[in-house]
């Protein structure tokens, strides 16, 4: 799977523009730690841009959402189990699928779309509402203040040091590859 391939089906099954510019802020996100990684660049967009393709399907019915996505895949001729392992890895949160998080790419991809939303919220809050101006530091620092964007994942994204990745080295990755798409995402 590659990113062109990707970003055609993302943008097939998902209309939402929020969902949108969450997984285009998420395949970014793990275009970066495939390089801290060593991983497959293309290989780890990818699966930032499809992990949540189910959900204007699925609406608010979560118990599908994962399932529901690696079965569009499918019917898209799509069959590539490690993508369909982090995809369905990521929802293991939710109790609906029996895969766990188990390489580095599954924690990867459930902090690093848990990352986007906690940064997405700090841009909210900023004067300038930009990319540009967000520390590392800073979103280290809400990340510690759980009623600020109380709806983002802490545990998951602090289960990225499972990986040896240190938090904020992972922030400061995460924060890097969203300001490097500010543009495609309207930040």
């Amino acid at each position: 799977m590659n990113e062109s391939k990707a970003k055609e089906l993302m943008l097939k099954y998902l209309k939402t523009e929020h969902l949108i510019k969450h997984s285009l802020e998420t395949g970014a996100v793990l275009r970066g730690l495939a390089k801290y990684f060593g991983g497959d660049e293309e290989f780890w967009t990818a699966c930032g841009l499809l992990h949540d393709i189910d959900l204007d399907t699925i609406g608010t019915d979560y118990s599908k959402h994962g399932t529901a996505s690696v079965e569009l895949l499918r019917k898209e001729g799509v069959e590539e189990p490690v993508l369909f392992q982090a995809i369905l890895a990521h929802a293991e949160n939710l109790g609906f699928v029996k895969e766990k998080r188990s390489s580095n790419l599954d924690y990867a991809l459930s902090a690093g779309e848990n990352i986007t939303g906690l940064i997405a919220a700090y841009v909210l809050i900023l004067p300038s509402k930009k990319l540009a101006d967000v520390k590392p530091s800073s979103i280290l620092k809400r990340l510690k203040e759980k009623a600020f964007a109380a709806k983002v994942n802490r545990q998951l994204i602090s289960d990225i040091e499972k990986t040896g990745l240190m938090k904020d080295k992972f922030v400061e990755i995460a924060v890097s590859a969203m300001q490097g798409i500010a543009g495609e995402i309207g930040m």
